[in-house]
Order: structure tokens, then sequence, then C-alpha cells
């Protein structure tokens, strides 16, 4: 069974890139430049997704503006069938290992043999893997079906659904992986699959600036992840977790020698492994990439940057829990990323204007809240939390596809307004996926959230009441941002009367997704609490999978009444503020705006960390690369090296072509000289001789 789930999503990407391949061919059979069918599409990408684009679309058609690719509905249906298929088996592992206790290893075949270095191709399956397997198909699956709606006018939709699968794919390895190689494999996997799905209309300049950045970023928490590979492989002897989880209490009080320093080695090797873990999860720092990726098609924001590669940190976190249990120092500067993120991204979320952009930031401080919950020993918490966020987060997201398809592709929330009359359905998820996000009772959200608050309050760690502090504001300034963009869509005026009166529900097949998710959002909490926060349910429910601090969970049962009530009194001032905001007094957060403009565009510009990064990197980068090019390449090798050689050569060829004159009396005269200078030397030397 755990075969199928890992490997129906490659085979789904293997017949969709297969179909790719031949639709192509067909097209172009010569096998020369691709016809404008190929390219048409490109420019209606470069139109109709653009933010700015919309008056290009004066139709309420949404039919294909360039003709669909060969086998494009085969691709469909064959890729999303397969990736429903691996979500029903997931949910029976769920049961069968989560709660009926059947963990499983299945070795597939050797991978590498060198010396003391034995890697083996095997399949992982406890507590913690059955719930990403979940995760991870269930919501891929329903992206799957929803592409099939949203991108019916793209004409590439089988390449699409290949990278869809591929990524998938990609994810599952990384989940069920033995060993550390292996999540690495998975962990690169997904990172391509992103590039290729951020990128995927490829003739916007801004859609391959962003995969370009999207990849580059998450290089650099990657080589930090490498280097905490080979460190434990160079002090355990092993990548194999069950070898590492029993050599790590062997590691306490041992040390590294690093750059003439001697460092606690466990710490060193959790901090350099979580570096890794701020890449994927868009960690403070390593956050950048992040709203840059909204520039991919919509689905690819709920897979992505929902329920999948994003959590990939918070989940190699989780597994190596044994480790960071044993590196307090590495758990406090965990929670110390955390807390600043979830609070971070929080005040960027406030200001922003496109949709994609706010939800996208709301992503980045949740999972600020997660690794908070990782800070603080409250692993199941953390995971409980990001098996939540999925459902609601991905809801939002695929809510927000279905605004912008009714819009004409508008994203910009300032042009929007009054929408509820138009997509009553769309309204009514999106309400419960705000209401989940922002903790209101009985929804999901709202027993994940405040078990993390709680969690960081009840935690001995260094920056425990850091952590507590900044998820509380947090949780503010979630439910202010979450209720701005339902105001600014839903309700008011509508700001362009044309797409307004445009404006169409989705069909079906966007709605049935949308529609499970919103249900999700509300199953996904109460029926789980025990499970992933019960002090004796976490016990059984994980057992070996985790790690937990001891007390952290008996430290929860017993908070004061008022640190249990913070999180709902911020949510309940964020939504009135709002309110005042944007449906009462709608002239307050312009006139707000204009009194605090430094503030104002603090915010907006991101706390200038794109500019920062610019300035740092990528301006001193980019001068070394054209001194080099220039003065290096150019000056010194090519113009002493093969410039200057063939130069010379072309010299000493040019004045020799000048004593060629063709000239008979020349030659005889050379001769001449010749001849006399042979008698001359033929004189000295049999002179010297005698």
């Amino acid at each position: 069974m755990i075969q199928a789930i890992v490997f129906l999503p490659l085979i789904g990407a293997l017949i969709a890139g297969a179909i790719t391949i031949v639709g192509a061919h067909a097209r172009n059979p010569s096998g020369d430049e691709m016809d404008h069918g190929d390219h048409g599409h490109d420019v209606h990408a470069s139109t109709a997704h653009d933010d700015h684009a919309h008056d290009d679309h004066s139709h309420d058609d949404h039919g294909p503006v360039e003709p669909a690719a060969w086998g494009s509905r085969a691709a469909e249906i064959i890729t999303t069938g397969l990736l429903l298929t691996s979500a029903a088996l997931a949910w029976i592992t769920f049961v069968n290992v989560g709660l009926l206790h059947q963990d499983l290893r299945v070795e597939l075949l050797p991978w590498i043999n060198s010396g003391d270095l034995k890697i083996a191709w095997t399949l992982r399956v406890d507590t913690l893997t059955a719930v990403m397997l979940v995760v991870v198909t269930t919501v891929s699956s329903l992206v799957h079906l929803y592409s099939t709606g949203y991108m019916h006018e793209d004409p590439n939709r089988p390449r699409f659904m290949a990278y869809l699968s591929l990524f998938t794919f990609a994810m599952l390895m990384l989940v069920t992986a033995d060993n550390l190689v292996q999540l690495f494999f998975g962990w690169e996997g997904v990172g391509l699959a992103s590039y290729l799905l951020i990128g995927f209309w490829f003739q916007k300049p801004s859609a391959n600036a962003a995969a370009i950045k999207a990849f580059v970023v998450n290089r650099v928490g990657d080589f930090g992840f490498a280097l905490g590979i080979f460190a434990l492989f160079a002090m355990v002897g092993s990548t194999d977790f069950e070898t590492i989880f029993a050599g790590a209490p062997g590691l306490v009080g041992k040390t590294i020698h690093v750059f003439h320093w001697d460092v606690d080695a466990l710490t060193f090797i959790c901090l350099l492994l979580f570096m890794g873990a701020m890449g994927k999860s868009a960690q403070f720092l390593l956050h950048t990439w992040l709203p840059d990726a909204m520039e991919g098609p919509t689905p690819v924001s709920a897979l992505i940057h929902a329920a999948t590669m994003v959590t990939a940190g918070v989940f190699m976190v989780a597994r190596l829990s044994p480790l960071f249990e044993l590196a307090p120092n590495a758990q406090a500067f965990v929670m110390l990323i955390g807390g600043t993120t979830a609070l971070f991204a929080a005040t960027i979320g406030l200001v922003q204007t496109d949709i994609k952009r706010v939800i996208a930031y709301s992503t980045c401080s949740q999972l600020g809240y997660m690794f908070v919950a990782m800070g603080a020993g409250a692993y199941s918490v953390g995971i409980f939390h990001l098996f939540t966020h999925a459902f609601f987060k991905a809801l939002l997201f695929l809510g927000a596809g279905s605004v912008i398809h009714a819009m004409h592709h508008e994203q910009d929330m300032r042009n929007m307004g009054g929408l509820w009359r138009k997509i009553p359905f769309t309204y009514a998820v999106m309400i419960v996926g705000t209401l989940a996000l922002t903790g209101f009772p009985l929804t999901a959200g709202y027993f994940s959230k405040d078990a993390i608050i709680e969690s960081a309050y009840a935690s001995h760690a260094t920056f425990a009441y850091y952590g507590f502090l900044t998820t509380v504001i947090a949780a503010g300034l979630t439910s202010f941002y979450s209720w701005r963009l339902i105001f600014k869509t839903f309700h008011g005026t509508p700001h362009d009367e044309h797409h307004y009166e445009a404006a169409h529900e989705s069909p079906l097949v966007m709605l049935i997704p949308l529609a499970v998710l919103a249900i999700g959002s509300f199953a996904a909490g109460l029926p789980f609490k025990q499970l992933f926060t019960g002090e004796h349910g976490v016990e059984e429910f994980f057992r070996e999978a985790l790690k937990m601090n001891p007390h952290i969970l008996e430290g929860m049962e017993q908070i004061p009444h008022w640190v249990s009530l913070a999180p709902f009194v911020m949510m309940v001032i964020g939504f009135i503020v709002a309110y005042m905001f944007y449906i009462a007094k709608p002239y307050l957060p312009v006139e707000l705006a204009e009194q605090h403009q430094g503030l104002y565009r603090f915010l907006l510009n991101k706390w200038y960390f794109d500019e920062l990064y610019d300035f740092l990197f990528v301006r001193p980068a980019k001068w070394l690369g054209r001194f080099l090019w220039k003065k290096g390449d150019g000056f010194l090798i090519d113009g002493f090296g093969p410039d200057g050689v063939s130069a010379r050569v072309l010299d000493v060829a040019r004045n020799v072509k000048l004593m060629q004159t063709g000239y008979l009396y020349h030659y005889a005269f050379a001769m001449l000289i010749g001849v006399a200078g042979l008698i001359t030397w033929f004189m000295f030397s049999t002179g010297v001789q005698q």
C-alpha cells in the first residue's frame, strides 16, 4: 500500500510528461522552432495572468485563448485519478499506523554503498509520516481537481499537471525517508518542482525572476542542511535515523572544531539542520522568496505554500526531535526565529494589496507559530497546527483563486468590493477559512493555534516568554489582516464596475475542493485534539515518532485562565478594528497611512529586506561577476592567452607575407644574401677549428 501511495503520483507525472512531449511533437513535427501555437499561451499568460492586464478581458468568456495541447483532458483525468487513489490509501494508512499501531519500514533497494556510507532506499511509515501522507495527498489531490477548472484556458495543461504530480512525489519521498540522504533527495526534489511551477508561465519575466529567487534563496538554507548532514555522518558514522537517534545521547558534551573554535557538537549540528528548515519554510531572513512565488498559478500557491513544501522544514525538525531535545540552545534559537517570523510576517500582511500576497504572508506567520511549538518541545502541537493549517490555508488560497477567476485574473483587492452577491459560495467558504485562521472557537485553527500559544507560555526555554508575546500579538494582527481581506474583497462598493458585472461563480470542479477543505477546516480540529495535545493521547498516538519535552503537555494543563483567553481576545480586537476601518469608517485607513507615511511605506516595502539584500549581496555579486568577466576573463586570460597568441601569430604572418612580393629579382637577391651568409659562416667556423 505504501508503495502505491508514493509512486502513483510519479506514474501520473511520467504519463503527463509523455503526453506533453507527444503533444509538442504533434504540434511541431519538424523539431525546428516552436510554432505560434506554442508561444500563444505565453503571450496570453503574460497578459491574462498579470495583475494589471485586466483591461484585455472585456468579455465574460473564459474559454481557451489558444488551442489546448494534445491530450490535455487525458493528462488531467489520469493525474487527478491517481492522486485521489493515493489520498484514499493515505487515510487508510493513517488509521492503520496512528490508531492501530501498525508501523512500517519497507526496504525497496540498496542505493549507496561506499566505505562506511551505506544507504538503502527505504520507506519509513510511523505516525508522523502517516499524518504528513494524509496532508500531502489530500491537499494535492484537491489541488489537481481544482486545477482542471482553474487552468482550463491554458493550452499547456499536461505540462502543468506533470509538474504538480512530480512535486507531490518528491514531497512523499521526503516524508517517507528513513535516512537523511533520502530526505535530502525529496527536499531538493520539491525545490526543483517548485522552481518549475513558480516559473510555469515562463514568458513572464516576473515569473522567471520569482522562480530563480526561490531556487537561490533555498540553496542558502540547503547548504547549511547539507553541512549538518555531513557533520552528523562524521560524528555518528551513519545517516540512518535509527542509528543517529541511538547515538545522539553520546554526542552530549562533545565538541566540533570550527574555524579555530570548539563548539558544542549537537548545538552546531542542529543549527545547521535548522538553517535548511529556515529556507524551505520561509523563516525570518530567508523568507524573501515566498511572496514573489505568488507569480505562479494560484493552485501552485495552494500546493506549495499551504500544505506541502513550506511545511517540510517543520516536519524535518519534528523528525529530528531526539536531536533537538538534547540541544536546548538550538531549541531556543528555533523559538526565537519562529516568534520573530510570526510577528514580522503579520505586520507586513497588514498593508499588502495583492490578495495572494496577504495569504502568503499569513502562511509565513503561521509557520513561525509551528516553530515556536518546536522550540517549546511541544512537537505534536506544532504538527497539529501543520495538520489543521493545511486545510484552511489551502481553502483560502483556492478561494482567492476563485475570486481571481471571477474577476478575470484581477488580484488587487483595491479593485474589488461587493463580491459576496456575485460569488456567494466562494464568500461563504472564505469566511470559514478566515474563522479557522483567526482561531474562532470550534474551528480547526482554534484548537491548534491556541495550543501553540499555551505551549510557549508553559515552556521553560530561554525565549519562551518572547515566543508567547509574539504569537499573542500576531494573533491580533492575523485577525485584522484576514478580515481586512474579506471586507475589501466581498463588502463595500465595487471599485471596478465592468469586472464586477461580469463576475460569476466558479465551475463545480473548482467548488467541490473548496467544499471539502471547508469541512476539513472544522473537522480537522476537535476530533484530533486529544491525539495531538492530550497528555496521554500523544504518547499513545505518536509513540516513538516524536521525542517530546516530558513536562510540556502537563504544563499546558496548568496555565492561568487568562493565557487561554488571550488569543481569543486578540482575535476579537482584530476583527473590531478591521470592521471599523473597512466597513464603518473606510476613510480611517487612508488618513492613518497619510499621517504615518514612513511606517506605512516600511511595511508596504516588506521592511526593505529585498532592497537590503540587493545592496549587500546582489550588487556586490554582480560587480564581482562583471569584474571577473571583463578584467579577469576578457582582459587578462583572453588578452594574454588565446587572443594574445593568435594576434601575435597574425602579426608575424602579416609581416612575413610582405616578403612574398612575387618579383624574381627579389628572390634572387635573397638567395644571394643566403649564399653569402652561408659562405661567411663556413669560413669563420673553419678558421676557428684550425
